[in-house]
């Protein structure tokens, strides 16, 4: 089983020497969050909060621009992989994210998938002049989007959202860009399975996973796609958790694990010394070494 590490909500000066320890353990991957903007005053509810909806932490983190994040982290890596969770695609344009996810996959030899959401912060769309009514829909267009300019050829493209005539955009990914969704709704599901690449949990028990790895797997079949590659990247921060998911993988293979953020564990005010040793810690006990 492939394990990786979320990143989010970390001192941006502490990305680049964590990514080297996570490489130096084993780890699979690392992920990184995505907010532009905190508001001081909102309205909307994080829908995955257990503190009934509390969402001011966004103007109170550190969330780094997330793929120049990532090239620093891939000059110092070699093996180690880089996603989102979640990066809220629908804040910008196709082409620019084209471009960013592009030169990233460049600069980092093909190490780098986008774990795309629609977002929940209404005041963060408005803030950056986007409809965030429409995401959903824009989001399904972006992707077929971003998948003709990542070709390397001379593309155009007319939909609801976006047109544009023959263009070319360089330099061109070195490998596909995977493409990952996260999120429980049913649109989401269903995204996932119709045009994307993998699935990122949001928070779920093995037995929920059961449902959502049936609900995605029978749109894959629906959408002629079942037999291309596919990633589902699920939590375990409970006790038995991991071994039941370990017991699942021979029927739902291309499973791997994502830890909490290192603050979970050690606090947000913990040094950096205090947190590689937590990624020490985990991978001998519950990932790479047990």
């Amino acid at each position: 089983m492939k394990f990786w590490q979320a990143l989010s909500y970390e001192r941006t000066e502490f990305l680049v020497p964590l990514a080297k320890t996570c490489e130096e353990l084993g780890f699979e991957g690392v992920l990184l969050a995505d907010h532009v903007v905190g508001h001081a005053e909102i309205e909307s509810k994080y829908p995955y909060s257990y503190n009934d909806g509390e969402s001011n932490f966004v103007a109170q983190t550190e969330f780094p621009e997330t793929f120049a994040a990532i090239c620093a982290m891939a000059a110092v890596t070699s093996r180690l992989r880089f996603n989102t969770q979640i990066y809220i695609a629908p804040l910008r344009h196709p082409i620019h994210l084209a471009k960013s996810l592009a030169t990233a996959s460049v600069l980092s030899q093909g190490r780098v998938v986008l774990g795309a959401g629609v977002g929940w912060l209404r005041e963060e769309f408005t803030a950056l002049g986007e409809d965030f009514d429409n995401r959903g829909r824009r989001l399904d267009e972006m992707i077929a989007v971003m998948r003709k300019l990542w070709s390397g050829d001379m593309v155009e493209h007319r939909g609801e959202f976006y047109a544009f005539d023959a263009l070319r955009m360089l330099p061109a990914p070195v490998v596909p860009v995977p493409i990952m969704v996260g999120g429980l709704h049913p649109r989401v599901l269903e995204r996932a399975g119709a045009l994307c690449d993998g699935w990122i949990t949001p928070g779920n028990t093995p037995e929920e996973f059961d449902a959502i790895y049936a609900t995605i797997e029978r749109h894959r079949a629906d959408h002629g796609r079942s037999e291309g590659p596919f990633e589902y990247i699920v939590a375990a921060p409970e006790p038995g958790q991991l071994e039941q998911y370990r017991d699942r993988e021979s029927h739902q293979p291309c499973l791997a694990v994502v830890n909490h953020p290192l603050s979970f564990a050690v606090g947000p005010e913990a040094t950096l010394s205090e947190r590689q040793a937590e990624l020490e810690r985990y991978a001998a006990e519950v990932a790479i070494g047990a």
